[in-house]
């Protein structure tokens, strides 16, 4: 179960701000379980939470091959191509898997540190790209390519696995040539919506996480987020976001309070400014991993320019769990938590922060999960989902497409001396 609770955005913004808001996001779900909106070429991500479990065989076959060995498998890619495969690996299991992410910078020093790793660990490779072009993942798969061959030689050619266009593309190309096992990115799915394609699916479902979670999340998230109801939470947070925008706020600050969800907000930086970061307008969307943050930025947030607001993200049950004793000699100060959990500790500092920063005139909202699993990861990943797109289309712009990030790589590009683009 996951809840929302806005009550607090009730001293923030006014009745009948809110009561137009949501009229619009109404407004705005419609347009997209119609499919008539702008960018509805690319409306495949609302049908993927029904895959059927036998559609999806051949990517649990290759998943269960990478797990039966002590493999890594290493992802190449950038963007979409990654964040929500790392967002749900981390979220479930922390650092501890066996996942390796490449191609997503540009640093001698990551690609060297992953190089050493590799030395002493079968792995295989998987390299996910549309197009195979892209500058950050296709340099790194140069190298690990060179890497893999010379690791096992004939053998490459198991070893390598691509996910890319179906039908065109410089990667596709290069897996026909060398016989690479292939996947294919729907054309109807973006990248920042493709975690339920074999870009997402591949390596967590390599990592463990069991297919049977990874749906039944997703088609609870799904199917209440395009219910017009006023339970519908990614309703909810579309209009509370839109009015709060309306109302002069610039900057969403996304608060986790478990540091496992750290890529998670990473995630959603992408599928939130991306999708709606255009025409000149667009919430920025920023994230904090707290406690930890409150020792940075907590002071900005708590006192700095009004133009923020949060929306904090919790676990209510954990796993594990500790039960702080007391200490003979109480030299800390902390006998007073003695009996107390670890996550009851942390629950009071979500409370107490949530009542700090409103009372500093930071309005605020906030989702609980029920527990720290696949289900609950991929519930609330649907909700942002159709909270993006139903935030876009009430701000006018098409929340499927990103036509400026292409400037950066002209300009890269130029520099470099890539043919065509000169100086």
């Amino acid at each position: 179960m996951i809840l929302y609770d806005d009550t607090p955005l009730a001293q923030f913004l006014k009745k009948d701000e809110l009561e137009k808001t949501k009229a619009e996001a109404q407004n705005a779900l419609e347009i997209l379980k119609s499919r008539d909106g702008a960018g509805n070429e690319f409306l495949g991500w609302l049908d993927l939470p029904f895959q059927k479990k036998v559609d999806l065989q051949a990517i649990q076959s290759v998943a269960d091959e990478i797990r039966q060995g002590d493999n890594l498998l290493v992802c190449i890619g950038i963007g979409g191509s990654y964040l929500g495969a790392r967002a749900v690996i981390e979220a479930i299991y922390g650092n501890r898997h066996s996942i390796r992410f490449a191609g997503h910078h540009l640093s001698p020093l990551g690609l060297k540190e992953l190089l050493d790793e590799l030395e002493n660990r079968d792995f295989y490779v998987n390299v996910i790209s549309k197009s195979g072009t892209t500058t950050e993942p296709g340099i790194a798969f140069r190298i690990l390519k060179e890497y893999t061959e010379q690791r096992y030689g004939d053998d490459t050619q198991k070893r390598i696995i691509t996910t890319t266009d179906a039908n065109r593309g410089a990667l596709l190309s290069l897996a026909k040539k060398e016989g690479y096992r292939r996947f294919v990115i729907p054309d109807d799915v973006g990248g920042r919506f493709s975690v339920l394609t074999a870009v997402g699916l591949l390596p967590i479902l390599s990592a463990g996480i069991a297919l049977d979670d990874i749906l039944a999340g997703a088609i609870a998230g799904m199917n209440q987020s395009l219910e017009n109801c006023h339970k519908n939470m990614a309703l909810r947070y579309a209009a509370n976001r839109i009015a709060l925008y309306r109302s002069g706020k610039k900057i969403e600050i996304l608060a986790n309070f478990e540091p496992r969800l750290h890529s998670l907000t990473e995630w959603w930086k992408q599928l939130y400014g991306e999708s709606e970061g255009k025409n000149a307008q667009g919430l920025f969307p920023a994230a904090v991993d707290l406690t930890t943050d409150l020792h940075s930025m907590g002071q900005w947030i708590q006192d700095a320019e009004r133009s923020i607001f949060e929306t904090f993200l919790t676990i209510g049950r954990y796993e594990h769990d500790f039960i702080l004793k007391a200490a003979d000699d109480d030299a800390d100060q902390l006998n007073y938590l003695a009996g107390k959990s670890l996550s009851y500790v942390n629950q009071k500092a979500y409370e107490g922060t949530r009542e700090a920063h409103l009372d500093g005139a930071v309005p605020s909202s906030s989702f609980s999960l029920e527990k720290l699993d696949a289900r609950h990861i991929f519930e609330l990943m649907m909700i942002y989902e159709v909270g993006i797109a139903l935030s876009g289309y009430m701000a006018g712009v098409n929340p499927f497409d990103q036509p400026g990030v292409e400037a950066y790589k002209n300009n890269m590009f130029r520099l470099l001396g890539k043919p065509g683009f000169s100086s």
